[in-house]
């Protein structure tokens, strides 16, 4: 996982990890204006769904999955989603897959982001959170807004154990037709959260990239660990 040494303190021991900490998003690309327009421009084509701008605007070579070559032709395909490139039984999910994918590429480049050492611009800012190696990261999940509540029963009539705000929690099963999570604490405290408030720490992420010539590009755009 690619992440800076924003170090989460965690390490596993018995049933509870160490301290919990918050990591409130600090949009790093204020320090570039160039990028702050760059970024702007591209999420207006993508809410109008221009696929050949937004492809034009990707590096060469943008990775696009741990098991593929990536690059412009692979990124249309995934924008365009033709019927004809998938099986069979996937052909009548044509459009959600489509809609699915625009919707995930501008709500992950409309995150808070951070420069990583290389100058390159990632998003969102959570993606720097360095877990520990014991810990399977699809089991992480982040809190990506401030006093969601964390109750005792699966309900919103539950009772609140407590206000959470940008930190890391542990799902150990997540469910994706549920409403409410069971999730635990890094301090070992266990409750349930609503999953719209729930971002997997393997989940989306994109990278912008300043090519030779200066010009903003996209270069990644990925999930999974």
């Amino acid at each position: 996982m690619k992440a800076l040494p924003l170090a989460l303190a965690l390490l596993l021991c018995g049933p509870a990890f160490a301290q919990r900490q918050s990591f409130p998003p600090v949009d790093q690309a204020e320090r570039d204006p160039d990028l702050l327009a760059f970024r702007a421009d591209l999420l207006a084509k993508i809410t109008a769904q221009d696929t050949e701008f937004v492809v034009a605007a990707a590096c060469p070579g943008i990775y696009l999955s741990h098991d593929s070559k990536g690059g412009p032709d692979e990124f249309r395909l995934n924008l365009t989603v033709p019927p004809e490139v998938l099986d069979e039984e996937f052909k009548d999910e044509a459009d959600e897959l489509r809609e699915a994918y625009w919707s995930n590429l501008q709500n992950t480049l409309s995150q808070p982001g951070y420069f990583d050492d290389q100058g390159e611009f990632w998003m969102p800012a959570h993606w720097q959170i360095a877990l520990p190696a014991s810990l399977d990261p699809f089991t992480a999940y982040f809190v990506a807004a401030e006093r969601v509540t964390l109750r005792q029963t699966p309900s919103r009539s539950g009772a609140i154990v407590g206000l959470i705000s940008h930190e890391v929690v542990i799902v150990p099963d997540y469910q994706p037709d549920e409403t409410y999570q069971k999730v635990r604490l890094t301090d070992g405290t266990t409750g349930h959260m609503h999953s719209d408030f729930l971002t997997s720490m393997v989940g989306y992420r994109a990278a912008l990239v300043k090519s030779d010539t200066g010009d903003w590009q996209l270069c990644t755009f990925v999930t999974g660990d």
